[in-house]
């Protein structure tokens, strides 16, 4: 399983940087995890990937903020692609979907495709779903902005197995002793609280940006 950022605050040279978050998941299936901001910046950095949007099967969007739905055009030129929602989504969202693709909406856990699982909508203030990514007998956490909070959520994905890595959004997460027995904590997009991270946990904080590639 290969995981591929192609939307981040800061970008590798070559790639360009947005605020937002996109994911790409390789696995039995293509899998993109929010689309970013836009669509201009999304298409870029994939195609620096060698990724179109024919080659990607599902979507699933964390949230219903423009920074993470903002590249969805790009990726509804594949007509046959099919999009995960929550189902508190908003009706203008999900009619943009539907006009191109196939909608699924969702409330409780579900399997997205051989080894990728929705927690489901998890809420605070904020509806959210993340991934529980299942790669041999580790488990990836991925995430997008962890507004329902990153303990609420790692609890979620922790009924798939022992955590190995997490990585994406982490907001203003501060209750730092639950990322405690991961081994890779890559804190990308909106989370304030890097150099703190970093500092507790210098050996599993890894540096994340648009082009970096993960491997499991």
């Amino acid at each position: 399983m290969k995981l591929k950022i192609l939307v981040d605050n800061q970008a590798l040279p070559g790639f360009k940087e947005e605020w937002g978050f996109s994911c790409l998941v390789e696995a039995k299936e293509n899998v993109l995890f929010d689309t970013g901001a836009s669509s201009k910046v999304l298409a870029f950095n994939a195609e620096k990937f060698g990724i179109k949007p024919r080659q990607i099967s599902k979507v699933v969007l964390s949230h219903d903020h423009w920074d993470h739905t903002g590249g969805l055009d790009w990726v509804l030129q594949n007509s046959s692609v099919k999009v995960f929602v929550l189902n508190s989504f908003s009706n203008e969202t999900k009619q943009r979907i539907e006009k191109k693709a196939e909608l699924v909406e969702v409330s409780k856990p579900v399997k997205v495709s051989k080894g990728i699982f929705s927690t489901g909508k998890l809420s605070n203030s904020i509806d959210e779903q993340a991934l529980a990514l299942k790669a041999k007998e580790e488990v990836i956490a991925l995430v997008g902005c962890s507004h329902p909070g990153l303990e609420k959520i790692l609890k979620k994905v922790e009924e798939h197995g022992r955590i190995r890595a997490i990585i994406g959004g982490f907001h203003d997460f501060d209750k730092f002793e639950v990322l405690k027995g991961i081994d890779l904590v890559a804190a990308t997009h909106c989370t304030e609280h890097k150099t703190e991270i970093q500092g507790l946990f210098p050996k599993a904080f890894t540096e994340c940006s648009a082009g970096t590639e993960f491997e499991f």
